[in-house]
């Protein structure tokens, strides 16, 4: 598993990244964990770091039996996702992680995106064998992202509500979209829309533990 808290000057995205690992790890049988974020002074979380974690993590798998799990947190945009440490900007596009994605050689992956107008990733990384999970869809905005939260709202109802009881990530899934329509609904917001799509192969190997 790989944790990456893209955004620096919010500290609501090191916690998120942080708490999602440790909900996933509890639920689920995994390996290595490899949890990164940036502050407002600089960090480990950008695009090198990220692909270098992820073949990392990806060297200690079974290529074919084993899952590549990635969560991702962060300000996003139309064009993808925002990095933030200390000066550096950066912006992980779409087919940039699926180009990192693919050099893994790990066959069955998770991918989880907590930011706005994740749904822009789902096009260019969901097959059968990759499960991709957004906070939103490619054309609105996700909430929640004040700098003392500990989760965004997505985070929140996904991470740490819907897996922590959840048998299955599609249950999970359809508990949080559920939780964060009813907030969202209750505060006047417009409805960001979570997607789930691919993964017909990769959800049969993943059961949370009783």
């Amino acid at each position: 598993m790989v944790s990456f808290g893209l955004y620096g000057d919010q500290d609501v995205f090191r916690s998120e990244a942080t708490g999602a690992a440790q909900v996933v790890a509890g639920r689920f049988e995994t390996g290595t964990i490899n949890v990164e974020y940036n502050s407002k002074k600089g960090g480990s979380a950008t695009i090198e770091a990220l692909a270098k974690s992820l073949q990392t993590a990806a060297n200690r798998l079974d290529a074919e039996k084993d899952v590549l799990f990635l969560i991702l947190t962060s300000h996003g945009s139309p064009d993808g996702l925002a990095i933030k440490a200390g000066r550096l900007t950066e912006t992980l596009t779409p087919s940039r992680l699926r180009d990192m994605l693919a050099k893994t050689g790990v066959r069955h992956k998770v991918v989880v995106i907590s930011a706005c107008y994740s749904g822009v990733f789902i096009p260019r990384l969901a097959t059968p064998d990759v499960l991709v999970i957004t906070a939103a869809d490619e054309k609105h905005p996700s909430f929640g992202c004040q700098d003392k939260a500990k989760w965004t709202y997505f985070g929140n109802a996904f991470f740490n509500v819907a897996l922590r009881k959840a048998v299955s990530l599609k249950d999970a899934f359809l508990d949080a979209r559920s939780l964060v329509r009813k907030r969202e609904l209750r505060e006047h917001f417009e409805p960001s829309n979570p997607l789930m799509a691919g993964g017909a192969d990769v959800l049969p190997l993943l059961v949370g533990r009783p």
